[in-house]
């Protein structure tokens, strides 16, 4: 049974929720923005509804976050006053929306396709093997043998980049400015860092093989002998 978060604040209207989804799905409500990303890491939904107008952290913030780690659907539920905002929130990646008051059989039906996009995602497209290990394109993890170690967001970026230009060394300058979208300072050292982070959360699964080779003088690549 799929595992759905509604994160509301109004009590009537989060009971609501839980009532015309709980026949089908497994229903969990939070009634603030910090109580919904906690709740988000306990209970790893399939899909998020998140209201706009939050006590603690906003949707904006919420979204934000679950973003960092987590490509799970995230629905939306506005206001009328409030459809302004839609489209900052489609473009940073809300899935869908709808608005305040909905009909029962509209909010089913999202919920569904939502779903249904989700887990038509092909394995090919979500888990792509790299040596010992598999790296979860939708969850930001890696996996080997049912065990699994959640990336931070820049250290699964420069992972999947790295993926995508297996033969290629980058510079650190290059590197940093490719992940951060932004101009490398001589001297700042976070790209190091989340190397270094990336490289202990592999060695967690597979301490054996080598996954990110350093060429001195030249930067860094993955390594080879890909699988």
């Amino acid at each position: 049974m799929a595992k759905i978060l509604v994160i509301e604040d109004n009590n009537e209207i989060n009971h609501l929720i839980a009532d015309l989804l709980s026949e089908s799905y497994h229903v969990a409500g939070a009634y603030s923005g910090t109580e919904g990303l906690l709740l988000f890491q306990q209970e790893s939904p399939d899909l998020v509804l998140l209201d706009i107008m939050l006590p603690g952290k906003n949707g904006d913030q919420v979204l934000s976050e679950i973003r960092k780690t987590s490509q799970v659907p995230v629905i939306m539920l506005t206001a009328l006053g409030e459809k302004r905002l839609v489209s900052e929130y489609l473009l940073n990646g809300a899935n869908d929306y709808i608005t305040k008051p909905f009909d029962d059989d509209e909010l089913l039906a999202r919920v569904m396709v939502q779903l249904r996009h989700f887990r038509q995602e092909s394995k090919a497209d979500r888990l792509r093997p790299v040596k010992n290990i598999v790296v979860d394109m939708a969850n930001f993890e890696i996996l080997r043998e049912g065990e699994s170690v959640r990336l931070g967001k820049k250290e699964f970026e420069i992972l999947t980049y790295l993926l995508a230009h297996p033969n290629q060394i980058f510079t650190k300058e290059q590197l940093y400015e490719a992940i951060w979208k932004e101009s490398y300072l001589p001297g700042d050292n976070s790209l190091n860092a989340q190397l270094s982070n990336l490289r202990k959360k592999i060695a967690v699964l597979d301490s054996e093989e080598e996954y990110i080779e350093t060429i001195w003088g030249l930067g860094v690549r993955l390594a080879g002998d890909q699988r």
